[in-house]
């Protein structure tokens, strides 16, 4: 029978790490307090994939892996040390090299799995493929067609143009080789999901972790059908991505998302808005990019949908009956990932409200277009959600957030960079509204840097002019690129000590994702020559005196924000080596191998992990879905505290209190002075001390050895 997890711990399977070395590791992981191990997708993928996300075979276990026995044999491992098993699955897509689209290219419509795959068939009854890129000519061999690498059915229902072209098909983001799925299809989500059906009925997996449901025709009817046949008890949480004020909506039956709305409040509450006007200026200074975010946003919105989607916009252009120009002024404008329309049922008010507020700041041209998305055919409202979503990660999350960067700790999945801290009610405030089971999280195998890079960053927020000065020494020293450089160095210090091929390697990936000099579709040589002499002599400066200087601060940062996760609402996730202290930037960065058990190198290390380790035992005790009691500080530090009570006892009692410092900067410079917390009634031990404390308490004496507190009711 499955049940719902307390904690999970996310691991990278890689062909080099399967699932002997996660049964391998079970023992670390139970001691460490983890219900769950929480795996990367496990089904045939595309060969050497090191993320699991182009999957090329619904109906295999990956063989890299261990396979199906291999799977069976670490689920029991595990279950031996009482952890169960979370998958991530992949409904949106699949790899196109694979059995199931080349009988599609082969026999066209008349293929068996030509339901499979959102295509749009030319008028010659082919499918567009973007593979050409030069002038050889394609080579019969056989049965097969040949260009360079790839390989085609010969003769067939395709047709080979140029790669910028763009494909007759669906696809994850601006990835041509991954195909949209028709999961909306009955027939093709259990033909897609058969092995994870067998994996749930056959207890060996008790929760699923749903990839980008936005790709979908219908989120909302796939999670149904998901449900009903995985029943009411098996866990799951989508990775949907939240902007702002906005909520998953209440009617998609899951448990809640992958936790990137919550990484950012947490983010927050370590942010110092004080610090923002200066930041922002200096940033201004140095880069030359404008003051206004939001104008970068759209501008960069503006530019992916011409650089990489003009076939969705023309096919959603005809299916509007509209100017492909406003459909391009309504996607660039939309705030969201999906406004949440449903053919055939009336839009929610909300939904009307962000499509309408969006077209406000359009031309008059786009005004028709408004009504379609909202009122229109079945094709045009799911084709517009559909577009939302990668228009938004390409424009927003790989362009707009490398461009517009005063203080990096803010540019991530679903965050708002010129949105300066969250205060301490607020963040109460979002807890109060928390579904009970959703995930929560500080690092992901997809955030911008680690939760300790972001730690160290949130620093600057308090030190805005020494930062100033540091910057200014070190440019004078180096310079390469005015719109990268400051990136650059605020990355270079965060992750210090970094070699300078990671940094390098970093640095181009952001440039490529900038989109201002070079991108990844407009290589310059030169430019990338100068870039990597850039980061080998950046590593040489004295950077490490600026990192040390803050330390203390950002380690305060880090476990502060490591126990609000871990305490707080919901199903707290440990990505992979973030028990310890770990400073790694964009992937691949963040996605390399990791080792077990985890051995403490630094007072932070040993801190952090120790921290990690009562708080997920703590919350295995507490069970899922515990009562959250907020807990105000008195005294002229208060703002300095976030504390909360969790759970309850038989008499109502909260059974566990957690108290974390933040904006540890401008604290040094007051203390906590005569600034006090009032404990809920009864004695208290402290996790990380051993000390034992009742009342009204000081938090210069609660909060002395480290700067976090993990209390549990000393008589339970």
């Amino acid at each position: 029978m499955s049940r719902r997890p307390t904690s999970t711990y996310r691991l990278q399977l890689t062909p080099d790490f399967g699932f002997a070395q996660v049964a391998g590791i079970a023992g670390y992981l139970r001691d460490l307090g983890v219900s769950h191990v929480y795996l990367s997708p496990v089904l045939e993928a595309a060969p050497g994939s090191r993320h699991g996300y182009d999957v090329t075979d619904h109906s295999r276990i990956r063989e890299a892996f261990g396979g199906a026995s291999g799977f069976r044999e670490m689920a029991q491992v595990l279950a031996a040390h009482d952890l169960g098993v979370v998958v991530d699955i992949v409904p949106n897509h699949m790899n196109t090299e694979n059995p199931a689209f080349w009988s599609v290219l082969k026999d066209g419509p008349d293929s068996p799995y030509a339901a499979w795959f959102d295509i749009a068939w030319d008028e010659d009854g082919k499918v567009a493929l973007p593979v050409l890129g030069d002038d050889t000519e394609p080579v019969v061999d056989g049965d097969v067609l040949r260009y360079h690498e790839h390989t085609f059915p010969h003769p067939g229902h395709h047709r080979l143009v140029d790669w910028r072209q763009g494909p007759g098909y669906r696809r994850f983001f601006d990835v041509s080789t991954l195909i949209g799925l028709r999961v909306e299809d009955p027939a093709v989500l259990f033909a897609t999901h058969e092995v994870i059906f067998w994996l749930l009925d056959e207890g060996l997996v008790d929760g699923l972790r749903v990839d980008h449901p936005d790709g979908l025709a219908d989120p909302r009817g796939y999670l149904e059908r998901l449900r009903a046949r995985t029943g009411e008890k098996t866990w799951t949480v989508v990775e949907k991505i939240l902007i702002g004020s906005e909520r998953l909506p209440p009617d998609w039956p899951c448990d809640g998302t992958t936790g990137y709305e919550v990484l950012n409040r947490v983010n927050g509450l370590f942010v110092d808005p004080a610090g923002g006007e200066a930041l922002v200026r200096l940033f201004t200074e140095l880069t030359g990019q404008p003051a206004d975010y939001r104008r970068v946003m759209l501008e960069s919105k503006r530019e992916v949908l011409e650089l990489f989607f003009r076939p969705e916009v023309e096919r959603l252009a005809r299916s509007a009956g509209c100017a492909p120009e406003a459909v391009r002024e309504l996607l660039a404008a939309m705030p969201v990932y999906r406004a949440y329309v449903v053919p055939g049922e009336p839009p929610p008010a909300e939904s009307v409200e962000i499509v309408e507020l969006a077209a406000a700041s359009c031309s008059a041209a786009v005004g028709p277009l408004v009504h379609e998305v909202l009122y229109g055919s079945a094709e045009t409202i799911t084709r517009f959600q559909q577009a939302c979503g990668p228009v938004m990660a390409k424009g927003v999350e790989d362009t707009a957030l490398y461009r517009w960067f005063p203080l990096a700790c803010l540019n991530e999945v679903g965050g708002e960079p010129d949105v300066f801290g969250t205060s301490v009610a607020e963040f109460h405030e979002f807890c109060a509204g928390m579904l009970p089971y959703t995930m929560t999280t500080l690092s992901t195998h997809d955030t911008k840097r680690s939760e300790d890079v972001r730690a160290r960053l949130s620093v600057l927020s308090e030190l805005p002019e020494e930062w100033a000065d540091a910057v200014a020494q070190w440019s004078a020293a180096v310079s390469f690129d005015p719109h990268l450089d400051y990136l650059a160095w605020q990355n270079l210090m965060a992750a210090w000590p970094i070699s300078a091929e990671r940094f390098a390697d970093y640095l181009l990936k952001a440039a490529r994702e900038a989109k201002t000099r070079i991108s990844w579709v407009a290589p310059d040589p030169a430019y990338e020559r100068g870039l990597r002499e850039f980061a080998e002599a950046a590593v040489r400066l004295p950077i490490g005196k600026f990192t040390e200087r803050i330390e203390p601060y950002a380690m305060a940062n880090s476990l502060g924000a490591k126990l609000v996760q871990l305490m707080m609402p919901g199903v707290p996730d440990v990505y992979q080596g973030n028990e310890k202290s770990d400073f790694s930037l964009v992937d691949p960065d963040n996605r390399r191998p990791v080792g077990f058990p985890a051995e403490p190198a630094t007072r932070w290390d040993a801190a952090k992990l120790l921290l990690t380790r009562q708080a997920l035992r703590l919350r295995r005790r507490l069970g899922g879905g515990a009562a959250y009691l907020p807990l105000e500080a008195y005294g002229p530090a208060a703002e300095h505290a976030v504390a909360f009570a969790r759970g309850e006892d038989e008499r109502g009692r909260p059974r566990a209190v957690a108290v974390a410092t933040r904006l540890p900067v401008r604290l040094a410079r007051t203390g906590w002075g005569g600034t006090s917390l009032s404990l809920p009634p009864g004695a208290w031990r402290d996790l990380l001390t051993g000390g034992l404390h009742t009342g009204r308490v000081p938090l210069g004496h609660l909060l002395g050895q480290y700067p976090v507190a993990l209390l549990e009711r000393h008589d339970l």
